[in-house]
C-alpha cells in the first residue's frame, strides 16, 4: 500500500474511485488475457499475506520466507520490502500459477485480491489519520475491463473476500509510515532491533517462540484469555507483533501488553 503525497494525487494515473462510484471489470478463464498479470511482476507482500500463503501452503513462515521471498532495503529506507519472487522460467510467472490459473487463489495475496484496484494512503497533517485512497488500473493488455459487470470497491471487496487483507495491509502501512525517520541509530538497518521488527512482521512461527518460549511472558503481563488467542490464532498474534513493533521502537502503550 502507498504512501500518497496530496500534492501528487490528481497527477497519479488511473480513474480515482471514491466511496459508491462505479467500475466495470471481471476475470474469467474464457477472457483471452487470462493469467497474462500474473507474471513479471513486482508483487509486494505484506505480512498478513505471508500468514495466509505458509499455512496454505503447510509450512512455517521460516520456509516461506527462505523459499518464496526477496528482501530488498532500498537506498534511503529504513525498513525492508519483502516481494514475492517470480518462477525462474522464460515468463518469470507467479511461483503459484499453473495451466488452471491461481493454485493458492483462497489465499492469494492483498494486491492480487484487490486487483484491478490499486490502494494507497493519503496523510494529512501530523497527527491526522490517513486516507484510503483507491484507483481503478487495470493494465493496458487487460480486457476485464470491457466487461459489463459494474462494482463498487465495496461491492467488489465483498466480492473478493479482501476486507480483513486490506484492515491489515493499512494497519502495516500505518506501521510502515513510523519508518519515514531513521529508528535504529548507529547499528543500522541489520541490527538486532531490525530483526526483531522484521520478524514481528514476517515471521510469525518465529514471534510466536518469541512470545512463549523466552522470558516474554516473565517481562510482560498479558491477560490470560489473551494469551490463549495468541496460541491458537496467527491473526492475533500478528496483531500483538504490530504492537509490539511500536512498543519495542518507539514506546508507544499497548493495550495488549504492560511491562511487568
Amino acid at each position: 500500500m502507498k504512501k500518497i503525497d496530496p500534492a501528487q494525487i490528481d497527477r497519479l494515473p488511473g480513474q480515482r474511485l471514491t466511496p459508491g462510484e462505479t467500475f466495470r471489470f471481471s476475470c474469467h478463464p474464457g477472457i483471452g488475457c487470462f493469467n497474462r498479470c500474473c507474471r513479471n511482476l513486482n508483487l509486494f507482500l505484506y505480512p498478513y499475506d505471508v500468514v495466509r500463503l505458509k499455512n496454505r501452503l503447510e509450512i512455517s513462515s521460516s520456509r516461506f520466507l527462505e523459499a518464496y521471498v526477496e528482501v530488498v532495503l532500498r537506498e534511503g529506507s529504513h525498513f525492508p520490502d519483502v516481494l514475492l519472487r517470480m518462477a525462474d522460467n522464460a515468463e518469470h510467472t507467479c511461483p503459484f500459477l499453473t495451466d488452471r490459473g491461481c493454485s493458492v487463489y483462497e489465499d492469494r495475496p492483498d494486491t492480487c485480491r484487490t486487483f484491478p484496484v490499486e490502494q494507497g494512503l493519503m496523510y494529512g497533517e501530523e497527527g491526522t489519520d490517513p486516507i484510503p485512497v483507491h484507483f481503478f488500473r487495470p493494465p493496458g493488455f487487460c480486457l476485464g475491463q470491457n466487461e459489463e459487470t459494474v462494482w463498487t470497491l465495496d461491492t467488489w471487496a465483498d466480492d473478493q473476500e479482501a476486507k480483513l487483507y486490506n484492515r491489515m495491509t493499512a494497519e502495516w502501512a500505518r506501521i510502515r509510515s513510523l519508518f519515514l525517520n531513521d529508528p535504529w541509530g548507529i547499528e543500522g538497518p541489520e541490527g538486532p532491533r531490525a530483526k526483531m521488527a522484521f520478524m514481528a512482521a514476517y515471521n510469525i512461527d518465529a514471534f510466536r517462540e518469541f512470545v512463549f518460549g523466552s522470558t516474554f511472558l516473565k517481562r510482560f503481563k498479558i491477560k490470560k484469555e489473551l494469551q490463549r488467542k495468541f496460541r491458537r490464532s496467527d491473526l492475533e498474534l500478528l496483531k500483538l507483533g504490530f504492537e509490539w513493533i511500536r512498543f519495542y521502537l518507539w514506546k508507544i502503550p499497548s493495550d495488549y501488553f504492560k511491562p511487568g
